[in-house]
């Protein structure tokens, strides 16, 4: 089962957002939309895409204001995509936290070129032990960030997107532990219920997939009453 990067077009003008959506889907991506302000927050904070295209100038919120408000509790790549042209336009965008500016109009080619390298850099830039194979090992461990897969002894483990995503997020952090409310904030979003629950289940199946005892992991440590650690990379 493939994992496809997940990427929100948030883009008030449905001829503009046509176009990218369908760019995206025919270059491999699960795609979702939204026109407003309001409505891409709400996604974003439920769906975590891997990727959002942000056009500044929506009917009901600046785009310039979810960035903001999603730079306090998230670094998932952000491309703006909008009208303005001016240098103090980028300059504030990008010094707020956009990973990547175009001014439109763009081509396919450099929109995909754009994605390409924010979500590479996104997947290279958090731990150095991924280092420019873009994976990370541990032992018999292997997160191929390329592939959205993990291996174990060479073999893939068909992890579901949910724990691809949390082993990924593991991995970026190798050595370190991550606490349960800043992984549920980062997998499901600020609106994520303080419940550890669908932590606890997703951490069982994972175990079941890549430990040979999943009672004694030698992979992804518990850290009880604070989160989770990944066993530090080769």
């Amino acid at each position: 089962m493939d994992i496809k990067e997940k990427i929100l077009v948030v883009e008030d003008e449905k001829s503009i957002q046509s176009f990218i959506c369908t760019i995206l889907t025919a270059n491999g991506y699960d795609v979702i939309s939204a026109s407003s302000g309001s409505e891409a927050y709400s996604m974003i904070t439920s769906h975590c895409p891997d990727l959002v295209i942000l056009d500044l100038g929506l009917p009901d919120i600046d785009g310039l204001d979810i960035l903001r408000a999603m730079r306090q509790w998230t670094l998932m790549p952000v491309i703006v995509v909008s009208a303005r042209s001016y240098e103090r336009d980028k300059v504030t965008a990008l010094d707020i936290g956009a990973d990547d500016y175009i001014t439109k109009p763009f081509g396919a080619s450099e929109l995909l070129a754009r994605i390409r390298t924010a979500i590479r850099h996104t997947r290279t830039s958090t731990n150095a032990a991924v280092g420019q194979s873009g994976k990370f090992t541990t032992g018999g461990l292997t997160i191929d960030y390329a592939k959205r897969r993990v291996y174990v002894d060479g073999e893939d483990v068909r992890l579901t997107q949910n724990e691809y995503k949390l082993v990924s997020l593991l991995g970026m952090y190798a050595g370190k532990v991550l606490t349960y409310d800043s992984i549920l904030k980062e997998l499901w979003g600020p609106g994520s219920r303080e419940d550890n629950q669908i932590l606890r289940v997703n951490m069982a199946n994972i175990r079941r997939k890549i430990e040979k005892n999943p009672a004694e992991p030698q992979y992804i440590f518990t850290e009880v009453g604070v989160g989770y650690r990944m066993a530090e990379g080769d």
